[in-house]
């Protein structure tokens, strides 16, 4: 595992799909490998991408990648498909709308499914995006699902956040509703050859007094039109010159140490309920034989109290056999 971990820091892409699967099968080893990478996570600027479906979000994310590799800057893209709840699996279709880059060695696309994940994201996605920075990518890109509410996921990952709209998309009022309009750092009106595009951009602007008035950065709203790589290059501007903003301001500092802070609140969750379990069986095993029908605030707080007297019992046993 070492040897792949160093492989990955040395940029070799082989072995960076090769730890990338390591996350996605859960192998026994994934912990030693994103624990070994992680000090060397925190250089890449992670941006997001986000918007309803039929946005133009991968047409976009291939123009912008045109334009940083003319830059010299490599590339990292995570292309993420919702799982079905039917077969488990992900069609997993916006990797061929990034044909352009498949040779590029400056540039690695991975497309990964939500896996039942309701926030977009799933775990295995956001390790896939700290391996892709340990690797010493310059920009690593999540290219989200666009579901809605649960497009907030990205917040929690992404240092710079774009919304994709598009005129006649009729989804601007349900972004604000969602709560996307005020996490994101970047508006970009694509299909901006369509009709209504003044209009599309009035309503943003009228959202946005509502939504930025506590931020040092005000968001701009651009116009692109993907298929023909217009305006890619204004949006890479504003996106260097956010992750700028982010940087001089301490933004970024505080950004990741609150994404770090709900890691850590999430996976303590993770493993609370799954040790609280077999209590939480137990109890609602009794309550049914005894044909008790106890509410589940009153068995939430029996299960606690057992489970902490189970915690106290073993930390007693633990000193007295010191």
């Amino acid at each position: 595992m070492d040897n792949i971990a160093q492989r990955i820091q040395n940029r070799e892409l082989r072995a960076l799909a090769r730890g990338i699967s390591y996350i996605e099968d859960n192998h026994q080893e994934k912990q030693q490998l994103l624990s070994t990478l992680f000090p060397h996570t925190g250089r890449a600027h992670i941006i997001g991408i986000t918007g309803s479906p039929g946005a133009g979000k991968s047409s976009l994310v291939n123009g912008l990648i045109k334009v940083w590799r003319k830059q010299g800057k490599t590339v990292g893209v995570v292309a993420v498909d919702p799982t079905s709840p039917f077969s488990g699996g992900a069609l997993l279709g916006d990797r061929v709308r990034m044909r352009d880059h498949e040779e590029d060695e400056g540039v690695f696309i991975r497309s990964m499914g939500t896996r039942g994940s309701l926030g977009g994201l799933s775990e295995a996605c956001k390790d896939a995006i700290r391996l892709m920075d340990a690797s010493g990518l310059d920009i690593v890109i999540i290219e989200t699902v666009g579901v809605g509410q649960s497009e907030l996921d990205v917040m929690k990952v992404a240092d710079s956040v774009t919304l994709v709209l598009y005129p006649s998309g009729g989804d601007v009022i349900q972004a604000f509703k969602a709560g996307i309009m005020e996490i994101a750092d970047l508006f970009v009106i694509n299909k901006a050859d369509l009709p209504g595009v003044d209009q599309l951009k009035g309503e943003v602007e009228d959202l946005l007094h509502l939504t930025a008035e506590q931020k040092n950065w005000q968001p701009p709203i651009l116009q692109t039109i993907s298929t023909e790589g217009k305006g890619m290059e204004e949006v890479v501007g504003k996106l260097t010159e956010h992750k700028e903003a982010l940087i001089s301001s301490s933004d970024q500092t505080e950004r990741r140490l609150n994404q770090l802070e709900d890691e850590v609140s999430r996976r303590l969750k993770e493993r609370f309920a799954e040790e609280v379990k077999p209590f939480i069986q137990k109890e609602l095993e009794k309550q049914i034989s005894s044909k008790h029908a106890a509410d589940p605030y009153e068995v939430a707080s029996i299960v606690y109290s057992l489970w902490k007297e189970k915690q106290k019992a073993t930390f007693q046993r633990e000193e007295g056999e010191k």
